[in-house]
């Protein structure tokens, strides 16, 4: 009631007893009480309203932290989706590297295979270590042309001995088989220092002499003043104690003597080092029948005013690109016209190829790619030797190519496979 009195008071002039007074009173207190009723309701509903206010206040920062752990959970699936597929990537890198293993064990264990073979069947092949000792003694043996001539006799050839006035006496292997006009000859030149019986040994072409059809004439060079045997590859007579003797002169000489025995097909020059010095120089002097050269580890002088006017011949260069005796780029190193001892520019593998195939028209381009990979040195692994060759443009009947060997030495590890690639590409030159 203190508070209806207060309400009271603020409305009437003062609290009287009369009966209209009392009415008036009563009418009052039933409106505060309906006001009070009224207020209390009020909170009441507007407790009711904070509380789901607080509730939805609630709902929405649960609603927003569900949202935020499922944004997260969403990332973690994507970054776990993007390194599963990083790991399949991975294992599929890993078995198709796994794949190319095995392919390569395979391959190497089918090479390995063949080489226990060959070696199996070799070291059947191969004498007793006292007959071998004894062989090899008597190789060291006698002359050049003792020790050329007891080489060769195994490959069942034919030998003749050719006589000249100022060198030594060749040894001349002729097949079982001879077809007079047909039959060709290779005259094969030993590198400096060399002779006829340790070029038979190291490119040994007279063991192909019956089943490749051909003959085969081994020479020896003239000797220097230390008794070196060696070609003159040019036309100035030789410096340094070496003798001025004509091996142009000799070696012509020397395939006409040939020719008096039997009446031969073409002619062939393979030459190593100073010999495959030689037989550019044959190529480039001319040689009655010559159709082909080919050199190993040997090229020529940047001036070699002989090779103007030359007959077209076929050219097979053979290089290794780590020789360290005759450099597979080139010496730059000029010769003193006055004899001083300088050595002489030579020309790189590629100009010399170059060279000869600008002089038979071919169009020679240093950006050729190989035409073949080649496995003929067995002293560096794989297809070491890279064969180039221009496609269009050459002579009519002219093959110039240049074989590259990566890796190669000035004495490449070869064996029977380059006597099969030198003989294929000798014989083909027709």
């Amino acid at each position: 009631m203190g508070a209806v009195c207060v309400l009271l008071a603020a409305v009437l002039p003062a609290c009287t007893q009369d009966s209209t007074s009392g009415e008036r009173v009563l009418e009052l207190e039933a409106r505060a009480r309906s006001w009070e009723q009224s207020l209390e309701a009020l909170a009441a509903e507007n407790s009711e309203l904070k509380g789901q206010i607080a509730a939805l206040r609630q709902e929405q920062a649960d609603f927003v932290e569900a949202q935020e752990a499922a944004e997260t959970a969403r990332e973690h699936e994507e970054e776990v989706a993007d390194f599963e597929e990083e790991q399949e990537q991975q294992l599929v890198a890993l078995e198709e590297g796994q794949v190319r293993t095995d392919k390569r064990m395979d391959a190497l264990e089918a090479r390995l295979q063949e080489f226990e073979e060959a070696a199996s069947k070799t070291q059947s092949d191969l004498p007793s270590k006292e007959e071998w000792s004894k062989d090899k003694g008597k190789l060291q043996e006698g002359t050049p042309l003792e020790r050329t001539a007891r080489l060769v006799e195994a490959s069942g050839g034919e030998i003749h001995y050719l006589e000249h006035t100022a060198r030594e006496t060749s040894v001349l292997v002729l097949p079982l088989e001879f077809v007079d006009g047909e039959t060709p000859l290779i005259v094969s030149l030993h590198g400096f220092g060399g002779e006829s019986a340790s070029q038979a040994a190291y490119v040994p072409l007279h063991e192909r002499v019956n089943s490749g059809g051909f003959a085969l004439l081994l020479p020896n060079g003239q000797l220097d003043a230390q008794g070196n045997r060696f070609w003159n590859p040019t036309d100035e007579c030789c410096e340094g104690g070496k003798t001025g003797e004509d091996d142009v002169a000799f070696l012509t000489e020397l395939v006409a003597a040939a020719r008096k025995t039997r009446d031969f097909g073409p002619v062939y020059f393979f030459g190593y080092s100073n010999g495959g010095f030689m037989s550019h120089h044959m190529a480039c002097r001319g040689l009655p029948g010559l159709r082909a050269v080919a050199s190993l580890a040997g090229t020529s002088y940047v001036e070699d005013s002989s090779c103007e006017g030359a007959p077209l011949v076929s050219v097979l260069h053979v290089h290794g690109t780590e020789d360290s005796v005759i450099l597979y780029e080139g010496a730059g190193i000029e010769s003193d016209s006055k004899g001083d001892g300088g050595k002489a520019f030579y020309l790189g593998a590629r100009e010399m190829a170059a060279r000869w195939s600008h002089r038979a028209g071919c169009d020679w381009s240093e950006d050729f790619q190989p035409y073949a990979a080649l496995d003929l040195d067995q002293s560096v692994p794989g297809a070491e030797t890279q064969a180039f060759r221009p496609e269009s443009g050459c002579a009519e009947g002219i093959s110039i190519e240049l074989w590259a060997g990566e890796g190669s030495s000035h004495a490449p590890g070869y064996g029977y496979a380059f006597v099969d690639a030198l003989l294929g590409w000798l014989l083909s030159q027709e």
